[in-house]
């Protein structure tokens, strides 16, 4: 990809008018912009650095590698340290101490910036999309270079030749957007897997998430464009692909021509070199039998389900609006075990919802008990400003949400140990991810069911598929070994 955007940047005339059209506009505005930072690097009489810090979800840090394709096609060297030329934070606002978060770490950033006074700072991602947000940081941190949201990230480049040349900051935020732009610049954290988003936005309006609020309504990417990224992937080295959307089984459905989640995953199990797919978020209230049938029949997709229930209780469901019953949900993963029997399931919970009695609470340890998850992020809630939970009455005392958070994670934790020791013993096919951070004699990688493995390997091994027999369940993880067979 950046070999072509490179050839295609030799032909771009800087003194025209910039191309309406897109992805050229952003070529011209890259090559522009690498000419900026090739004129500030003389000056400074080194390479810029730039630095990218990612908070939230696993869209946000698909979002950070285009960021980041982008600062080096323009000629940014990157960074680790927030002491570097340009510091970006992709933000989150799922929670609101994750906004807490960012204004105590702008600080810092200031006094960087008064020892370097050519650094500049950039914010995006779905904090920037409240308004409050953007008034508090014209206010009282107007040292900030650039601040644009989730629906253009895509003209990185343009906002930063437009803050070079108006010598004042830049505030480019849009409330929606129907566009996806294609082809644009992205350095991965790993070689040998990849995120790859294949819609935006999120239709579902539950009563406690800010996110359709912040990323919008659903739009699809053509699946066509799909399938092309993911055969380039392959093409360069990756082995395994994260399927990403707020909830891929509404995929294709804002098509011209609809196409549903278990038809693009036909699709791409089709491409040669592939040997891995994952997804998420799986929404329950529209897991259809064909995509069940899909998984049941595949080679490729990862024993994994990533399901989120949420609450056990039926009442406060609807009160959230999940659109699901607690018996619906049950009925559900009777189907998908029932096609997929050593299926790893996984799950959200919300403990001390408004109004959550401790009936309810008992009802969500029902379903704990029944599904028998192999892990749960288990959440304590919290009122998330601007969404309509937020404005319930009978918001549940803390020491009663404490107590109900203890009795869940428990239920949880025991459960999981229980349920990885399943495949203690048995040889299974584990890609290598890392040299292990503890002990560098061993490497660390995962089975297709997400569960950690480490044994003793190089790091010649990262990235590769490679049969290790399951020596010793450890609670989360397993000790392997490697077979040589």
């Amino acid at each position: 990809m950046v070999d072509k955007i490179e050839t295609v940047l030799q032909t771009i005339d800087l003194d025209a008018t910039p191309p309406v059209q897109e992805p050229m506009r952003q070529y011209y505005f890259l090559k522009k912009a690498r000419k900026y930072i090739e004129e500030a690097s003389r000056k400074m009489g080194r390479p810029l650095t730039a630095c990218t810090t990612t908070f939230g979800c696993q869209m946000n840090a698909r979002d950070s590698e285009k960021l980041d394709g982008i600062l080096r096609q323009i000629g940014y060297q990157k960074s680790e340290s927030e002491e570097a030329d340009f510091v970006i934070y992709n933000t989150c606002t799922v929670r609101e101490n994750a906004n807490q978060k960012v204004y105590g770490r702008l600080g810092v950033l200031h006094s960087y910036k008064k020892k370097n006074p050519r650094m500049m700072i950039g914010l995006c991602g779905c904090m920037m999309q409240e308004p409050d947000v953007v008034e508090k940081l014209k206010k009282s941190y107007p040292f900030v270079d650039l601040i644009f949201g989730t629906h253009n990230i895509y003209k990185f480049a343009e906002l930063i030749v437009n803050r070079f040349e108006s010598g004042h900051p830049i505030i480019d935020i849009w409330k929606e957007t129907d566009q996806i732009v294609e082809d644009l610049p992205c350095e991965r954290k790993y070689p040998f897997k990849s995120g790859v988003n294949i819609m935006f936005g999120c239709n579902n309006f539950c009563s406690y998430c800010i996110v359709p609020y912040v990323r919008g309504r659903e739009r699809s990417r053509n699946p066509k464009d799909i399938i092309r990224e993911i055969e380039k992937l392959v093409a360069d080295g990756v082995v395994e692909v994260m399927l990403l959307g707020q909830n891929v089984n509404s995929y294709g459905k804002t098509l011209e021509e609809p196409v549903t989640f278990a038809q693009l995953l036909r699709e791409i199990e089709k491409i040669d070199g592939l040997k891995r797919i994952r997804f998420m978020t799986s929404h329950p209230k529209d897991l259809s039998d064909e995509l069940i049938e899909v998984m049941r029949n595949s080679k490729k997709i990862c024993n994994h389900l990533h399901l989120p229930l949420q609450s056990g209780s039926s009442r406060i469901l609807k009160i959230m609006n999940r659109k699901y019953t607690k018996e619906q949900y049950l009925e559900l993963v009777e189907k998908i075990r029932a096609a997929v029997p050593d299926i790893s399931l996984t799950t959200d919970l919300i403990v001390g919802f408004p109004g959550e009695t401790e009936e309810d609470f008992l009802e969500t340890l029902d379903v704990v008990r029944k599904v028998r998850y192999d892990s749960a992020f288990t959440f304590i809630y919290s009122k998330r400003t601007g969404t309509p939970a937020a404005k319930m009455e009978n918001q549940i005392p803390q020491e009663v949400v404490k107590d109900r958070f203890d009795r869940l994670l428990s239920e949880v934790q025991a459960i999981s140990k229980e349920e990885a020791k399943k495949v203690e013993g048995q040889i299974l096919p584990v890609l290598v991810e890392e040299v292990n951070g503890q002990d560098d004699s061993l490497v660390t990688g995962r089975l297709t069911n997400n569960l950690l493995v480490h044994f003793k390997g190089t790091k010649d091994l990262i990235g590769k598929i490679v049969e290790v027999e399951l020596k010793e369940c450890r609670g989360f993880y397993y000790m392997g070994e490697k077979c040589e067979r």
